[in-house]
């Protein structure tokens, strides 16, 4: 009996303006949505704009803020895995999606992270490799495998479609693949024993 579809959220870290990130988040939710084993909610961050301050632990914050956080926590806390888009800001990740990571706990906790990262001639790499430390304070789990777009602006054509599709798309499978796999298992480890920590 086929398991049921993995409910991956496609994180665009970016809120910029002028931002490139919706072109690479839409190109992986379109490899995503074809795998045919995961069922793709793309959350753009600048849709859910939280303020850097948070509240006192276990406070509300204010109405308008405490809206905005429910919403956002309703979609990751459904989510069974991620796929973050993350650019390299001065030689690591944007403030948007530490401070959209840091706004959650519970939600992150048992959960795998695939990367997926651009940039100029680095490529995000170190952006990357600094969420996979904050990723694993919350308790979520990366996949060993990620993408990267060196000079990303030239990798995707006018529509979106990336320009070297063969070795894209293949890393692409590879990717999900992984979350795949990871995303299962933890699914079964926390219906079988809830996640303690």
């Amino acid at each position: 009996m086929p398991n049921t579809p993995l409910k991956l959220a496609v994180i665009i870290g970016s809120v910029r303006t002028g931002r490139f990130g919706p072109t690479v988040a839409s190109w992986f939710a379109a490899q995503a949505a074809a795998h045919g084993g995961v069922e793709v909610d793309v959350i753009d961050l600048a849709d859910y704009p939280l303020p850097v301050q948070l509240p006192a632990f276990g406070q509300p914050a204010e109405p308008e803020v405490e809206a905005i956080r429910t919403a956002l926590g309703k979609r990751i806390d459904e989510a069974e895995a991620y796929a973050v888009v993350t650019p390299e800001y001065n030689h690591t990740f944007p403030a948007s999606l530490k401070n959209a990571i840091d706004w959650f706990l519970n939600e992150w906790k048992g959960k795998p992270v695939g990367l997926i990262s651009y940039g100029g001639m680095g490529g995000g790499l170190r952006a990357a490799g600094h969420l996979r430390q904050v990723f694993a304070e919350v308790h979520a789990t990366t996949v060993r495998n990620m993408i990267s777009f060196h000079n990303a602006w030239g990798d995707f054509d006018g529509d979106g479609t990336a320009v070297s599709p063969a070795g894209s798309d293949q890393a692409a499978k590879d990717l999900i693949d992984q979350i795949v796999w990871w995303g299962e298992a933890l699914r079964e480890a926390r219906t079988k024993n809830p996640y303690p920590f």
